[in-house]
C-alpha cells in the first residue's frame, strides 16, 4: 500500500511575495516580537511611504529659489490633502531617522554583528548615512527660515576641518552661501539619487539577512520550526497597520513647520542645525574644531566600522547584552555616561574656562586635548571599575564603550534642543 502525502499547499500572490523576504519555515524563537520589535519592516515599511508621498509632492514643487517657498504654501492652502501629504512625508522621514537608530541599536545589542553577519554591519551603517543624508537634503527644500538657517550652520561645521574644510563646505552648498544651486542639488539628490541608493542597499541588506539564516539567535541544540504564515507575516502586517494609524492620525493633526521665506540677511536666534545633528553643534561649543569636526568624527567612524571585526572573548551571538552581566554593565554605563555628560557641559558652560586659564597654549591644546582628557579619562576608569565589579569579558566592555559614545551623543543633541536659548546660552 503507498503512502499518502499531503498536497502542498497552494499560496496566494501576497503570500508568494512574502515568502520572497522569509523562508517557508522558521525558528518559533524568532517569531517573538521582543526578538527585533519589527524595527526592520518599519524601516521599509516608512521609506515605502516617503517614496509615495515624495512622488506625489514632486507635481506641486518647484526646486527654485524664487517659487520653492510658495509652491509649498500653495500645496498646503490650495491642494486637495495637499497639507496632509506633506505632514506624512514630514512625519515618516523623522520617524524613518528614529527607527533606523534604534534598528541599529538592536543589532549591535542583542550581538548579531559578528562573524558572517559582519558584512551586513557595514551595509547597516551605510544605509543610516543614507537615512541622515535624506532627511538633511530634503530638510532644505520648503527654503524657509528654518530650513536655511539649519543647513546653514550644521554646513559651516565644515568649514571648521583644517586644509580642505571651506573648499568642502562650498562645494556642498555650491558657492560660499546657499543658493539656487544648492537648492536644485540637494532636490536632485533627495528625489533621485539617494533614493535609488537606498533600494540597491536595502534589497542587498535583506538578501546578506537570509544568507545568513535570518535574525540572529541564541545556539540551541533543539529548535523548533513553525510556518511563516501566519505565524510571523500577521505579526507583521499588524505592526505595519498601527504604524499606519498612527501616522494618519498624527498626519491629521499635527502642521509639518514652516516659518518665513528663507531670508538671508536675518538669522534667528538661536540658529540650529537639523534636530539629529544637533549633538554635532553642541559639541563644537566646547572643543577645538580640530577635535570636534575632524578628529572624533574620523575616529568614531573607524570604531564603528571596525566593531564586528574586534578579538572578543565569550561571544553569545544573538543574545542580548551578551550577557546578565553585560546588561548591567551597559545600564550602569548608560547612568553614567547621561550623568557625566550632562554635568560636565554644565561646568565647561559656567565655571571651567579653559580658554582664558590656558590662554598662552596653543588653542588646541586649551579647548581640544584638556576637555578630551577631561572626559575620556573619567569614563575610562568607571568603565574599568565598572568592568572588575561585573566581572566582564573583553565583549561587555567594548559594549560599554559603544553605549558611553551613544548616550554622550544624545545626551548633547537632548541639551541643544531643548535647554539652549538665545545665543546658544544654557536656559539654566
Amino acid at each position: 500500500m503507498g503512502i499518502k502525502h499531503s498536497p502542498e499547499r497552494t499560496y496566494s500572490s501576497i503570500e508568494k511575495l512574502a515568502l520572497h523576504l522569509h523562508p517557508k519555515q522558521i525558528d518559533e524563537r524568532a517569531v517573538a516580537f521582543n526578538r527585533t520589535f519589527g524595527l526592520g519592516g518599519i524601516c521599509a515599511l516608512l521609506f515605502v511611504i516617503l517614496a509615495l508621498t515624495g512622488i506625489i509632492l514632486r507635481f506641486s514643487y518647484i526646486p527654485t529659489v524664487e517659487q520653492a517657498y510658495d509652491s509649498i504654501v500653495n500645496l498646503n492652502s490650495h491642494t486637495i490633502f495637499g497639507g496632509f501629504i506633506r505632514n506624512l512625508h514630514h512625519l515618516s522621514a523623522n520617524f524613518l531617522v528614529i527607527a533606523s537608530f534604534l534598528h541599529v541599536l538592536r543589532v549591535y545589542y542583542s550581538q548579531a554583528i559578528f562573524k558572517e553577519r559582519a558584512e551586513n554591519w557595514i551595509y547597516g551603517l551605510v544605509m543610516m548615512f543614507l537615512v541622515l543624508a535624506s532627511s538633511f537634503t530634503g530638510y532644505l527644500l520648503p527654503w524657509d527660515q528654518l530650513a536655511y538657517w539649519a543647513i546653514t550652520i550644521f554646513t559651516q561645521i565644515f568649514e571648521y576641518i583644517p586644509l580642505f574644510g571651506h573648499s568642502l563646505a562650498n562645494f556642498i552648498r555650491s558657492g560660499e552661501t546657499l543658493n539656487s544651486n544648492t537648492l536644485l542639488n540637494f532636490y536632485n539628490l533627495h528625489t533621485g539619487v539617494l533614493p535609488l541608493l537606498f533600494v540597491f542597499f536595502v534589497s542587498l541588506h535583506f538578501w546578506l539577512v537570509r544568507k545568513a539564516g535570518g535574525v540572529a539567535l541564541p545556539e540551541q541544540k533543539e529548535t523548533q520550526k513553525v510556518p511563516v504564515i501566519p505565524n510571523l507575516v500577521v505579526k507583521e502586517i499588524m505592526v505595519a497597520l498601527l504604524l499606519l494609524a498612527v501616522l494618519f492620525f498624527a498626519s491629521a493633526f499635527y502642521s509639518a513647520p514652516l516659518l518665513e521665506q528663507a531670508n538671508p540677511n536675518l538669522s534667528p536666534n538661536p540658529s540650529k542645525a537639523p534636530w539629529y545633528f544637533l549633538g554635532a553643534q553642541e559639541l563644537l561649543l566646547h572643543m577645538h574644531p580640530a577635535f570636534s569636526a575632524v578628529i572624533l568624527p574620523v575616529y568614531l567612524l573607524l570604531f564603528f566600522i571596525a566593531v564586528p571585526y574586534f578579538n572578543y572573548e565569550n561571544l553569545n551571538t544573538g543574545v542580548w547584552f551578551n550577557s546578565p552581566e553585560g546588561k548591567k554593565l551597559v545600564i550602569h554605563s548608560a547612568i553614567f555616561s547621561f550623568l557625566f555628560t550632562f554635568g560636565l557641559i554644565y561646568l565647561l558652560d559656567h565655571f571651567l574656562h579653559f580658554d582664558v586659564w590656558l590662554g598662552s597654549s596653543p588653542s588646541w591644546i586649551s579647548t581640544g586635548v584638556v576637555p578630551f582628557l577631561l572626559y575620556t579619562i573619567p569614563v575610562g576608569l568607571y568603565i574599568l571599575y565598572g568592568s572588575k565589579k561585573f566581572k566582564t569579558h573583553h565583549t561587555e566592555v567594548v559594549m560599554a564603550i559603544t553605549t558611553v559614545i551613544i548616550v554622550s551623543y544624545l545626551t548633547m543633541l537632548l541639551i541643544s534642543l531643548l535647554l539652549r536659548g538665545e545665543g546658544m546660552l544654557l536656559l539654566f
